[in-house]
């Protein structure tokens, strides 16, 4: 048999419900839409109604598909996300000498300056952000010093929705564990797990094919809980689609699933890949709780997950060492920990 009867062979007994469709190409000239037999991006992330009966077993299918989801019904109000948003645009169009009275120093994680992942990247990143754990009041004392009314509204904003955060943070996190049959207490340091909150910009950029705001990653936390307002921009990958959008959903708030998650759950919960594209014509804000365990609090996959047919994947690590090793490492960190 040549080569030729051999394809003919291998394709003239498969069922085709298209006819003529896989054969014949579109005529794209004519096209000024795509229609939906050639649209591939036709889903996104899961929005999840946490006020739904079912919204456990939702989110458990969410974070072992996706890795991500959105939550709505989620207890922190609009208002405190537009005061947030409109605190966060404020800051960040302070002067730059301004903001640089509160810059960060190369060994804390707390100020103002350029993402912390950037040190992961050969090529910086068209973004700027804020972290603060708590109250960030000498950060403000030092940005508005004859200003205490502009101190007082900042701080009174960003410790509320930290406070609102965190919450959401906590019920998320009971809800991804009771999906896996756990509760808090199978996480014995639970009590003392540690809340950042971040505020994130995206300046405006000339030429935002050249530029990136967050290059692709994985959060090195467990999880990553996002408000990122009404403006687009985060992008999360799935295998054969690709880059797909996250598009941002009027009180809506993302949910990012971290290494360390993925390492409790031995594989089960997915870590997103996902990343920030930048604007030409709009500033983009967002901010968002990073959570994790302590940071000498050893972790690894939980018992309940691992026998002789599933042995534990990773080998255990705390979150501090862990994000040295993403520095050093990058996204292939979690390959150095695998057993």
């Amino acid at each position: 048999m040549n080569s030729n009867n051999l394809i003919t062979n291998s394709y003239k007994n498969k069922p085709s419900s298209l006819g003529h469709s896989h054969i014949v190409p579109l005529d794209f000239t004519n096209m000024v839409t795509v229609p939906d037999s050639h649209e591939w991006v036709t889903e996104s992330v899961p929005v999840i109604d946490l006020s739904d009966p079912n919204a456990k077993t939702l989110i458990g299918e969410a974070c072992e598909k996706w890795g991500a989801f959105q939550v709505m019904n989620h207890g922190v109000s609009m208002e405190l996300l537009n005061q947030a948003e409109l605190e966060a645009f404020r800051f960040f169009s302070l002067p730059a000498n301004q903001k640089l009275r509160v810059l960060r120093s190369p060994e804390s994680i707390i100020g103002y300056g350029v993402p912390r992942i950037s040190s992961y990247f050969p090529k910086l990143l068209w973004s700027e952000n804020f972290t603060m754990m708590g109250s960030p009041i000498d950060h403000a004392a030092q940005l508005w010093p004859d200003q205490p009314h502009k101190q007082t509204t900042f701080c009174d904003v960003m410790e509320e929705c930290q406070k609102e955060m965190k919450a959401l943070t906590e019920r998320v996190v009971e809800l991804m564990l009771e999906s896996l049959g756990l509760t808090m207490e199978d996480l014995k340091w639970h009590s003392r797990g540690q809340c950042l909150f971040t505020l994130n910009s995206y300046p405006m950029c000339p030429e935002p094919e050249r530029a990136m705001g967050l290059c692709p990653h994985t959060d090195t936390s467990l999880l990553t809980v996002l408000y990122q307002s009404s403006c687009t921009g985060l992008q999360v990958f799935q295998d054969v689609i690709g880059w797909i959008p996250v598009p941002p959903i009027p009180g809506a708030i993302v949910i990012n699933i971290g290494d360390l998650m993925h390492i409790l759950s031995n594989g089960r919960f997915k870590n997103i890949l996902h990343r920030a594209v930048v604007n030409k014509t709009r500033h983009r804000v967002s901010f968002a709780v990073i959570y994790g365990p302590p940071s000498d609090e050893m972790i690894s996959p939980l018992t309940k997950f691992t026998n002789d047919e599933h042995p534990p994947l990773y080998r255990p690590v705390n979150w501090k060492d862990y994000i040295y090793s993403k520095a050093l490492h990058g996204n292939k960190a979690l390959l150095h920990l695998m057993n």
